[in-house]
């Protein structure tokens, strides 16, 4: 089964934006009685289910809203055509108005946590998606000053370009726009990104984009001293399960070893046992309670939680870092218990 807040829904398109020759935005309509389930914040992401075509399996992907709470009342993901890429190609060759697509409820850590605070973005290539909705919001709700270093191959494939150059128009004094094109002046290099960051020490930091480029400002930050709370990063991976087969909801357990758990969520407390081959979204959806998750793969961290007392071993990691695991951080999708009482919280 799966828990009501993460019950997969049908979403119609209302329209299809060509941002470039490679991207759209694919803009969804949500019927007034779904309103609170698609409820977001800036930052998060929607998961889509892509259906299959001939021998090929239906996928789910994960596209980051580029779309504002604050601004927008439809929902909107913008995806990048990528070479090979069957979710991005689908999507790019097959959605119109009018298609519907089954669709997880929002999820994700890569927002704000005050819309006031003064920020550094650093995007590259379709990175900019959940940046240009986290800039939107900040710019209408907000009155901190934000810069946004903003690096593509060329021209051409500047998604939200127009948009961006209006905003810093509009809020000259709130939103400085850094673009840098391949074409012109090769891949961002670390001196570069080092003055950038050197100035702005104290600020909070979302990056978003290819691997590499992510990698380079994570040294950079580090290296000039930004503080690893302050820099936040999205990663996305390509998700090998299916989060929408309805028979993963609940698994039974095969030991009779349990561990004590004191979870909190959602602002409640509860006390439970954890079955130790159990992972901590399963012992939570068993429970019936409603978890954060979306990949159940440890691709995605829209799961993340902190481990307050106690430890934790995760099966996989594809997202937290060392100092995100030294700081408490684990995947409830991958999380087994080590030590016989274990406290978390969520969010």
């Amino acid at each position: 089964m799966f828990s009501k807040k993460n019950m997969p829904c049908e979403l119609t398109v209302s329209r299809v934006v060509q941002e470039t020759q490679d991207a759209v935005s694919i803009w969804f309509d949500v019927p007034e009685h779904q309103w609170a389930t698609f409820s977001y914040t800036p930052g998060q992401f929607l998961t889509l289910r892509i259906p299959g075509s001939g021998e090929r399996e239906p996928a789910a992907r994960c596209y980051s809203l580029s779309s504002s709470p604050h601004t927008e009342d439809e929902l909107a993901v913008t995806v990048k055509r990528t070479a090979g890429g069957y979710g991005s190609n689908w999507l790019c060759d097959n959605i119109t108005t009018g298609t519907i697509v089954s669709v997880l409820p929002p999820s994700g850590h890569f927002t704000p946590q005050d819309l006031n605070s003064d920020m550094v973005l650093l995007a590259a290539g379709s990175g900019i998606t959940p940046i240009i909705s986290i800039i939107k919001s900040a710019l209408l709700e907000g009155d901190g000053h934000l810069v946004l270093f903003y690096a593509n191959q060329d021209a051409e494939s500047v998604i939200f370009g127009e948009d961006l150059r209006y905003m810093a128009k509009q809020f000259p004094e709130r939103l400085t726009l850094i673009e840098w094109l391949e074409s012109e002046r090769g891949l961002p290099d670390r001196e570069t990104l080092s003055e950038l960051c050197s100035a702005y020490k104290n600020r909070m930091y979302f990056v978003c984009g290819p691997a590499a480029f992510m990698d380079l400002v994570g040294d950079v930050a580090h290296h000039v001293g930004i503080q690893h709370g302050n820099l936040h990063r999205e990663i996305f991976q390509s998700l090998r399960s299916d989060p929408f087969d309805i028979e993963i909801g609940v698994k039974q357990s095969m030991t009779t070893e349990q561990a004590r758990l004191v979870v909190y969520l959602d602002g409640d407390r509860a006390e439970l046992q954890w079955p130790k081959d159990l992972t901590l979204v399963e012992v939570l959806l068993n429970e019936g309670f409603s978890p954060p998750y979306s990949c159940r793969e440890g691709g995605c961290g829209a799961c993340v939680c902190k481990v307050m007392d106690g430890d934790i071993q995760m099966r996989v990691n594809d997202v937290l870092d060392e100092d995100d695991i030294e700081e408490g951080d684990r995947l409830a999708c991958q999380s087994l218990p080590i030590t016989d009482t274990v406290m978390v919280t969520f969010g």
